[in-house]
């Protein structure tokens, strides 16, 4: 799971609390030679005659958010070299808690015991995930998604917007005598944010655009010039470059989307079999506002809880493979 980003230092900080879950365990043992924690690790510091390995640093970095799961990171680099600063920073600061005996006061032992609770149920989220979520059930669930992804009709034009009929006309004509329409849209057009790009839409569903739009292309063809025609931005013209069925996303594409709702999917079940073989009694009442986060808490902010990854596919069926959302164009 990923750890929410924080200033380096206090994160170091943060986490050398749960380096000590792991330290204690270790502490009291002889020292022995040490092996690499996985094949092809290498060991890339030492502190107090222990090894740190190329992997924790590793781990460091993708719980900072530097670097995604699985990315490599390059033990030349500078941001391995400050990684290994922290961990080493991290060791050190556990080490110095030991020997003044934090880990006996009973609250350190409790927030030590929540975070070893907290590795142990991510280690199975993540055991249970990995054999579930694979190009297999990616790409099932892509094709079963597919099928039922409604398709619209979708535009490829460009436009130019001028800020009154008489002076859309005179485009128009210019238009019809062969002028170029990027050169015009450039001299002419008001509108800043296509004007450089030869007023080119891209790609668009008629959803997404200006009623008026819809009424000027139900009949246009590739290769017409469309309007001009008013709406609240001026007078339009359009020049209609394609016309075709809306293009579904691409399994590349859909694949981070994808891998989210399978994670989800797989969490939510887990948790309910969990749960019907457990006993859970809530000890106080339910939320008065309903559980609605406080109007301070930040919008969006991401959770490392499985329960919420869990609620979150509760209500569908499956990820919306339609094309990405465009936003509305200005009328």
């Amino acid at each position: 799971m990923t750890i929410a980003k924080t200033p380096h230092r206090l994160h170091s900080l943060c986490l050398a609390i749960g380096l000590l879950a792991l330290t204690l365990s270790a502490c009291n043992r002889p020292v022995i030679a040490e092996r690499p924690p996985q094949a092809g690790d290498i060991a890339v510091a030492k502190v107090n005659g222990r090894a740190v390995w190329k992997s924790d640093v590793v781990r460091e970095a993708v719980a900072q958010g530097l670097i995604g799961e699985g990315e490599p990171l390059d033990v030349s680099s500078d941001l391995f070299h400050r990684t290994l600063d922290e961990v080493i920073d991290q060791k050190l600061l556990a080490a110095e808690a030991l020997t003044r005996k934090l880990d006996r006061d009973p609250t350190a032992q409790r927030r030590l015991a929540a975070a070893r609770e907290r590795i142990l149920s991510d280690m199975l989220v993540e055991s249970v995930v990995e054999k579930a979520v694979n190009d297999t059930a990616i790409r099932t669930l892509y094709e079963e998604q597919l099928k039922s992804a409604k398709q619209d009709e979708e535009f490829h034009a460009r436009q130019i917007i001028v800020n009154s009929q008489a002076d859309a006309e005179a485009v128009k004509k210019l238009l019809a005598n062969g002028a170029n329409f990027d050169s015009l849209a450039l001299e002419r057009s008001i509108d800043s944010e296509t004007k450089f790009n030869g007023g080119d839409l891209g790609y668009f569903t008629l959803d997404v655009m200006p009623d008026a739009y819809g009424q000027a292309l139900k009949t246009a063809k590739p290769g017409d010039f469309v309007g001009p025609f008013q709406t609240e931005a001026g007078w339009v013209l359009l020049k209609v470059e394609d016309r075709r069925q809306e293009q579904p996303i691409t399994l590349e594409s859909a694949r981070p989307q994808i891998v989210r709702f399978l994670t989800y999917d797989q969490v939510r079940d887990l948790l309910e079999t969990l749960r019907s073989h457990s006993q859970v009694q809530t000890l106080i009442a339910p939320a008065k506002d309903g559980g609605k986060e406080p109007a301070s808490a930040p919008p969006d902010a991401p959770s490392s809880d499985p329960s919420d990854a869990a609620s979150a596919s509760s209500s569908g069926s499956g990820p919306n493979l339609a094309a990405p959302p465009k936003p509305k164009a200005k009328s």
